[in-house]
């Protein structure tokens, strides 16, 4: 079972009251067979925890990693995820489709 928006927001506020820093990443735009549709979100804390989903596990990883770095240095990053050649294995939607994640700080 996929977590609510409700849910996501809840764990973001839980994570901020303890202290630990919080980003928030949203499918912004789709192109294709996408897996989660617009406004799909992910909550990662500094730790790399994270609930909810933008991709249904095709990406979770690298949009984590990318979170973190935004918890770091405060910079909001838009990525871009779709079918690469070398890259379809390693990081990319395997089902043809394309999505765009904006990741930002939560303060």
């Amino acid at each position: 079972m996929l977590a609510t928006d409700e849910d996501i927001l809840a764990k973001a506020e839980e994570w901020r009251k303890t202290g630990k820093g919080v980003a928030i990443a949203t499918v912004t735009e789709t192109w294709g067979s996408a897996p989660r549709p617009v406004g799909s979100h992910l909550v990662i804390d500094e730790d790399g925890h994270f609930l909810g989903s933008v991709s249904g596990g095709c990406v979770e990883g690298e949009v984590v990693t990318e979170a973190v770095d935004v918890i770091g240095d405060g910079k909001a990053r838009t990525l871009e995820f779709g079918v690469a050649d070398e890259a379809a294995w390693k990081v990319g939607l395997s089902c043809g489709g394309r999505i765009k994640v904006f990741v930002e700080k939560v303060n």
